[in-house]
């Protein structure tokens, strides 16, 4: 049955992905039968999530309302936000996609890469105004840690909704100003309601400016002797160009690992937002003819990721990179949460390898976040002076802290509402309450496929991880009705065979006890299952007593 939603001149506001959580962003601001779609993001997986690359919202009301779509609006380009179009256009058909600046290029590289079928890309820019039946969007410019970040204007028949995108109020940006002027303008004329990033809305006052940390990066490049090894998010551009100045104040040379790092910095030279002299940059392969002192390294990885540049140079898996005496490693980010274990292995294995490692910390501002503190937040609620206001874009407890915020700057408490994902906000001229809800969730995406790995596989993916593997081969004469040979035991992560003699004896033996109950020349036909259900249950009741622990046992006969 399809999901459908009776919105008789009201608005619907709502969230496929993003509340009660960082990452997977997609918002859906309704009117009848016209909808627009704000972001389309991945979440990263945590460690829990055995071998799943990415986790994206269920499209299911979208495929249900497809032909209510009027566009895909993209508010700034980090892959929380964008990371999940290439997924959503194998399911969903959107008629245009709209982008600007460095988003717009981000979005046609991974275009490129990931879909073999022609898109509908635009680009916009700050005074454009997209005009639909009974939707009207404009934009207005914030500051960010990537370039072109927008917050939007959804004009209804019934008010203006506004979403402001990811963004904090830097005074001193590395990029241009955020318009403070359309802002204020906006508020005068009305905000029925206000979705607004709260990221952070636990720190308080206002988030350090990009200057600050362009300023420490520099002087710590100049301090340092040996190699720098230095990890940031690939889609920082702003901090990308930071370390690049740096690199070039120090008479260093950059050289670029991680696959994502490559394909931004390459589309950052193409639209102008990275600038270097010629021959800063070196083919990886030529660096050890660079001194160490002149030698910076620019990698992925400074959220632990598993497989990324960072992660492997610290595990002695990457092929190219080894660390040395004297290198020091800077994770120029922070924690997204969820990570901060993984993070800390990492760093701990850096040390343990000889490297010296710096973090944000007091001492050390190496990174700023995009995102705006208490004070930048109710700056943003004053110049808006929303009716209505949904905490959007964090965990509940982020979402809980935002909520506070907007009632002290005045807002009435009755007219803030915390949504799940999937919470249909229903918005009046003068009423809002919550109205519905819809089908939304977590699909894993597993090698590019979607939706195929569900938690009995992420369960049984867990099991082998924690306890291992036991494999039991037998081996059954079908004329005999008789074990040919003794069960071969085979163990993967579970226990080393050369060492653990008796208890593969003990576990033979129960192969053997548990086979023979089926082994009756008067039955007509061996009961496989049978066997196999009996051998697994003996086995797993002995295992447990022996090692407190449950491997996955996969038992296999073969009749002859």
């Amino acid at each position: 049955m399809k999901t459908k939603l009776n919105l008789n001149k009201e608005i619907g506001v709502f969230a496929l992905g993003g509340l009660g959580e960082v990452g997977k962003n997609m918002y859906i601001i309704q009117y009848e039968d016209e909808l627009i779609i704000v972001d389309s993001g991945i979440l990263f997986p945590d460690e829990y999530l055995l071998g799943i690359d990415y986790v994206i919202p269920d499209y299911t009301y979208l495929i249900d309302n497809q032909e209510k779509i009027k566009a895909l609006i993209i508010s700034h380009g980090h892959e929380d936000h964008i990371g999940g179009i290439p997924f959503l256009l194998q399911q969903v058909n959107i008629p245009v996609i709209y982008a600007s600046g460095l988003s717009y290029g981000l979005i046609q590289a991974k275009l490129e890469e990931k879909v073999n079928f022609p898109v509908n890309l635009k680009k916009f820019t700050d005074g454009d105004v997209l005009t639909f039946n009974k939707l009207e969007v404009d934009f207005f410019r914030t500051n960010h840690s990537i370039p072109d970040t927008f917050g939007l204007r959804v004009k209804t028949p019934v008010g203006y909704v506004v979403h402001t995108g990811d963004f904090k109020f830097d005074f001193s940006p590395t990029g241009k100003d955020s318009d403070y002027h359309k802002m204020a303008r906006i508020g005068d004329e009305g905000v029925l309601c206000l979705l607004s990033d709260s990221t952070n809305a636990e720190l308080e006052d206002f988030t350090t400016s990009e200057k600050v940390v362009s300023e420490n990066i520099r002087e710590m490049f100049e301090d340092i002797e040996g190699r720098v090894i230095i990890a940031t998010f690939a889609s920082n551009i702003h901090r990308i160009q930071q370390i690049i100045e740096a690199s070039v104040a120090s008479n260093r040379k950059i050289a670029v690992f991680g696959r994502s790092m490559i394909r931004n910095i390459d589309v950052g030279f193409k639209l102008g937002y990275i600038k270097a002299p010629k021959g800063t940059f070196i083919d990886t392969r030529n660096r050890s003819a660079i001194k160490k002192k002149d030698l910076t390294i620019i990698s992925t990885g400074s959220q632990g990721e598993p497989f990324a540049a960072l992660t492997r140079i610290a595990n002695k898996s990457h092929r190219q990179i080894t660390l040395i005496p004297g290198d020091t490693v800077i994770l120029s980010s922070s924690p997204i949460p969820g990570n901060l274990e993984s993070i800390n292995r990492t760093i701990n294995l850096l040390q343990k390898n000889g490297a010296n490692v710096i973090t944000q910390s007091p001492f050390a501002d190496v990174h700023s976040s995009g995102h705006g503190g208490q004070g930048e937040l109710k700056l943003m609620l004053k110049l808006m002076k929303p009716k209505f206001f949904t905490p959007i874009h964090g965990e509940h407890r982020m979402l809980k802290a935002h909520q506070k915020l907007a009632v002290d700057t005045g807002v009435k408490k009755e007219n803030t509402f915390i949504l799940g994902n999937g919470d249909v906000l229903s918005v009046k001229p003068n009423k809002a309450y919550i109205k519905a809800k819809v089908k939304t969730g977590d699909v894993y995406v597993d090698s590019e496929s979607i939706g195929e790995v569900g938690s009995l596989v992420l369960k049984d993916r867990r099991e082998l991880s924690e306890d291992g593997l036991l494999s039991v081969i037998l081996t059954i004469s079908q004329k005999k009705y008789e074990v040919i040979c003794t069960p071969n035991i085979v163990s993967k992560g579970f226990i080393f065979v050369k060492d653990n003699k008796k208890m593969i004896k003990d576990m033979q033996n129960i192969v053997l006890e548990s086979a023979k109950k089926y082994l009756n020349p008067k039955n007509k036909k061996l009961n496989i299952n049978g066997i196999k259900n009996d051998i697994a249950k003996s086995l797993k009741k002995y295992i447990k007593t022996e090692t407190n622990r449950e491997p996955m046992i996969m038992p296999v006969v073969m009749i002859l």
